[in-house]
Formats: C-alpha cells, sequence, structure tokens
C-alpha cells in the first residue's frame, strides 16, 4: 500500500469536509467542503428556543459534494488508490430511523417535521428532561448511571433530547423504531445497512453522551428508563448493547454510495466518532496531553492510561470512556458550550446596530479583525472588566444549560474593543477552568494541543489563553485536523496500519507554531480569573 490514499469525512456544524490523505508520508492531498444548504437558511431552528436541527438531507447531499468536490481536485486515478475512509460527525446529535433503517425526514410524512430531524450539539430543548435524569439517578434507588459521564447528565446528550422528542411529539414516538447517533447512521448508510440491529454503534458517542458502560453491562437498564418514560424503557431493547471502538470496520462501501462518490465498490468504512474525539487523533494527542478543538465551541480532549485513571471519576466532565479516542487509553472530554460564537455574537450585534442605524457604509467582514486590532492594544482586563463566557449554557465544569453569560465592571468609558477583549479573556477563563478541573482530580495536562478554526485564524485569543492558562499551547498545521483523524482511521480498517497509534506516527499533522505565555501577565490573570470565578458564583 505504498500509494494508497485514505479517506476522512469530517462533519461540522455548518458544513462537511472531506479529505484525501497519503498514508505513507501523511500528506494532505486534495480537500473540498460542502455547506448544508438548509441549515444556512435558518430552517427548522429557533434559537430563542435552543432548538437547533438538521435535516439529513442536508448531510447526505454535502456529504456527496464534498467528496467529489475532493476526488475532482486530486491527481488523475486517485479515486482507485483509496483504501479506507472514517468518518466524524458533531454529538451528541441523534436522529429518529425506521424499522428499514431509514432516516424519518428522508420520508415524505416527516420532511418537515423539526422532531423528526438531527438534533443538533447544542440544541438544549431537552433541558427539563436533563433535569430529571439527574434527580432520578442521584436519588437513590438506581445506580448513578452519570458516574463516568461527570456526575451530570446534560440536555446535550442522548437520552435528554429522545425524552424530550418522545414526549412533544407523539407522532415522532410512534414513527421511531430506534434512534441513532449521528456518527453511527452516515457509516451505516455508506455501507448499504438497513437494519438498525445491525449498525456497529460508537463506543465514543455511546460512552461519552447514552451513559453506555461495560460495567453495568451497557446501556442504563430498563427499570431506570421506565421511571423517567415507559416510552424510553420500550426503547432500550431496540438500542444497542455493544459497542466500537473507530479501528473497527462498520461495513464496506456499498454500490450506490460507491457510485455517487466515483470510488470502489468495497472500501472499508470505520466506524464513526465524534469530530473533537478524531480532531485529537488527528492533531497526534498522546497520553496526558490535551487537545482542544477550538471553533464555535470547543471540546477537550485528554488521553490517559487505564492505570493513571484506575476507579478515580473526575466530576463536572462530559465524561471518561476506555477507547474513545484511542483503544487501549481512557479518553476523558470536556469543553465550552461557546467560544468562537461568543464572539460571533458580539459582531453580530455591532453590526446590527449599524442596521438599525441606517449607515450605509462598513464591511462586515472588518467588524472583527479591526476589534481584535483594538483589543490587542489593551491592557489584560481591559479596564476593570470580567466576562462569564456561558452565552450557550456550561458544559464543563458542572454542565448547565441554564447558566447564563454576564458582563461586570462596565461604565461608560468602556468601548466595542473593551467589551470584545473581555469576551476573549473569558473564553480562556473557561478553558483555564477545563484543566484545573483534571488536574484536581489527578490527571494532568502535561502538554496542550490547539487546533481548529480559532486555533489557526486568531492569534489574540491563543495568546491570551496561553497567559490565562501560563502554559505554552502548540498549533497544528492541519486545517482539517478532525478529517485527518477520520482518515487515520480510515487507513487503520484500509489495512495501511495494525493500529491507530502506528497510524498517527506516520499521517497526524505537524505542529505549525507554539505560543509562549507572558509570565509578566501572571499575577495580573490570577486575580482576573478569581473574579471570574466569583461572578460565576453569584450568578
Amino acid at each position: 500500500m505504498s500509494n494508497a490514499l485514505a479517506l476522512g469525512i469530517d462533519f461540522g456544524t455548518d458544513s462537511v469536509r472531506a479529505l484525501l490523505v497519503d498514508v505513507k508520508t501523511g500528506q494532505e492531498i486534495s480537500s473540498a467542503v460542502s455547506n448544508y444548504r438548509r441549515w444556512a437558511k435558518g430552517d427548522f431552528c429557533d434559537a430563542a428556543r435552543q432548538q437547533f436541527r438538521q435535516h439529513p438531507q442536508d448531510h447526505l447531499d454535502s456529504m456527496q459534494q464534498a467528496v467529489q468536490g475532493a476526488l475532482v481536485k486530486a491527481p488523475k486515478g486517485s479515486a482507485l488508490r483509496v483504501c479506507g475512509l472514517g468518518v466524524d460527525t458533531t454529538g451528541s446529535s441523534p436522529l429518529p430511523v425506521g424499522a428499514d433503517g431509514r432516516a424519518l425526514a428522508l420520508t415524505k410524512a416527516f420532511a418537515s417535521d423539526p422532531d423528526a430531524l438531527c438534533v443538533l450539539w447544542k440544541d438544549h430543548t431537552g433541558a427539563d428532561e436533563a433535569d430529571e435524569i439527574n434527580a432520578l439517578a442521584h436519588g437513590g434507588k438506581h445506580t448513578d448511571y452519570t458516574r463516568w459521564s461527570g456526575g451530570i447528565y446534560s440536555s446535550e446528550w442522548f437520552w435528554s433530547k429522545i425524552l424530550h422528542v418522545t414526549r412533544a411529539n407523539a407522532r415522532v414516538a410512534k414513527a421511531a423504531h430506534t434512534w441513532v447517533e449521528h456518527c453511527d447512521w452516515v457509516p451505516a448508510v455508506l455501507c448499504g445497512i438497513s437494519d438498525p440491529a445491525l449498525i456497529k454503534r460508537s463506543r465514543c458517542a455511546a460512552g461519552h453522551k447514552a451513559m453506555w458502560h461495560a460495567g453495568w453491562d451497557g446501556l442504563p437498564d430498563t427499570r431506570f428508563l421506565n421511571a423517567l418514560d415507559k416510552r424510553l424503557g420500550a426503547l432500550r431493547g431496540r438500542l444497542y448493547q455493544d459497542t466500537y471502538t473507530a479501528d473497527v470496520e462498520a461495513g464496506r462501501l456499498c454500490p450506490e454510495w460507491a457510485g455517487r462518490f466515483g470510488l470502489p465498490v468495497g472500501v472499508p468504512v470505520a466506524v464513526g466518532a465524534f469530530d473533537a474525539h478524531l480532531g485529537a487523533v488527528g492533531a497526534g494527542a498522546g497520553a496526558f496531553e490535551l487537545a482542544k478543538v477550538m471553533g464555535t465551541s470547543t471540546c477537550d480532549m485528554l488521553v490517559a492510561p487505564p492505570k493513571a485513571v484506575g476507579r478515580k471519576s473526575v466530576p463536572g466532565i462530559c465524561g471518561q470512556v476506555d477507547g474513545s479516542i484511542l483503544p487501549g487509553l481512557v479518553g476523558l472530554e470536556a469543553g465550552q458550550s461557546a467560544f468562537g460564537d461568543v464572539y460571533a455574537w458580539w459582531r453580530k450585534t455591532l453590526l446590527a446596530g449599524v442596521a438599525l442605524s441606517g449607515a450605509k457604509g462598513g464591511d462586515a467582514d472588518r467588524i472583527l479583525p479591526a476589534l481584535t486590532a483594538q483589543a490587542a492594544l489593551l491592557e489584560p482586563g481591559a479596564g476593570g472588566l470580567v466576562a462569564l463566557d456561558w452565552f450557550n449554557g456550561r458544559r464543563t465544569p458542572d454542565a448547565s444549560a441554564r447558566a447564563r453569560a454576564a458582563i461586570s465592571g462596565l461604565h461608560l468609558g468602556h468601548g466595542p474593543a473593551h467589551i470584545f477583549r473581555a469576551l476573549v479573556e473569558a473564553t480562556a477563563f473557561g478553558a483555564r477552568a477545563i484543566s484545573e478541573r483534571f488536574a484536581e482530580h489527578g490527571v494532568p495536562v502535561k502538554r496542550v494541543i490547539a487546533l481548529g478554526g480559532i486555533a489557526r485564524k486568531s492569534p489574540l485569543a491563543m495568546q491570551i489563553c496561553a497567559d490565562v492558562m501560563q502554559t505554552p499551547i502548540a498549533i497544528v498545521a492541519s486545517d482539517q485536523c478532525c478529517a485527518l483523524g477520520s482518515a487515520i482511521c480510515g487507513a487503520v480498517v484500509g489495512g495501511a496500519y495494525r493500529d491507530m497509534a502506528t497510524a498517527q506516527k506516520k499521517m497526524a499533522s505537524r505542529i505549525e507554531r507554539t505560543v509562549k505565555p507572558d509570565k509578566r501577565k501572571r499575577k495580573t490573570y490570577d486575580a482576573l480569573y478569581a473574579r471570574y470565578q466569583a461572578l460565576g458564583k453569584a450568578g
């Protein structure tokens, strides 16, 4: 397989990215991106209700366009060199399917029903249901199924979303034979698997978001689920028992999708996983290395040997799961529900003000660079301002969909750049809180690696993160690190490497630069961080 290629398909919040990678050298041969058409128009979403739904037809259309685009850009004959492909998606982003394995939204009867769509990771409509799950798990009558999920079940996750839709829409609840995570559904579609019982379910998705654990024989038991809603108890038997890591073959590319892509029939397809987890793989993360996937939100992935973790459970994170990132190691997940979204909100707010004034001037694309340049000239604390970054609730530490953002210390002398700097510092304080939570519970962070749009495009944000955390941050060179991680999985199931760790050594992204902290700012940021924590407790 000296000239073999692997294909990585990465489903993000706004688009699909396809990446072709040389399995021997790790060279990224070609890539293409396709945006979701309905999502771009805001269809099926209501931000005021924190409802965010995506149509699976968008996923299929954009996947086909992205893969075709990457192949068109690649050298002639590249399609025949593809030895395997991997898939990653956002999560938890479950969708209901019928007994025939077809997504309900792809049928005429449910094509326009938001509750029949993919319930996107940042949908918080199940906040009340998450509270119920936590109350039941902590009530003493049942096993505490949240133990390995950080002790707090989130409205962003599998069961709370399904329970909410089941109660809100009897029609969907009746038609849904089962529910499938997006990262499980895509490989099943590619392999032509029509029986839901034959879908290989992701260890990553099940362990971090569905309270699956080998210690209690899989998913929460029927008695627990019946106590929430008997329809959940009935659903359990139509879900799954076993889970699989991303180095396992999910199946082979079926004739339909081979034809759509322009690839040979029978290419091995890896079991899917979440984007951030495979982003850590693509970044080359190993033991005790924290990979921060920094985009609209952040996912913080830490890998540790089982002996180092033992039976300890780190509270307030998004779970710890054996093999969720790299087989043989425990993957620990944390994150911030809003990161780049915070900056985008302030830009949008300023832009709306210009529009309301009736002014014609001002290029929208210039607002954020101008704010960044002005904020870089300000001292830490921007005139006494401290902000909270919980614009979309708090993911970690200690998940809460009801946590809200705040800005403290405002006066008439502050301008847009002061507020912008305070918001950037707030996101950095949130990042520090995550790193400290790991360390407090005996899982040290020995190295920080950053990837994603913010890491690559915002030197100011990365410098402030390094200063606040007082640690160097290594920035990966690849713009497509999650897709690269998926391609590494594709290379393994395609036979190019015996395991993911070996494939990482050849294919993972190089480090482009390292941002070093300014030690002179440690004392100032320590004081501001203390104010950030106090503001959070006061709220």
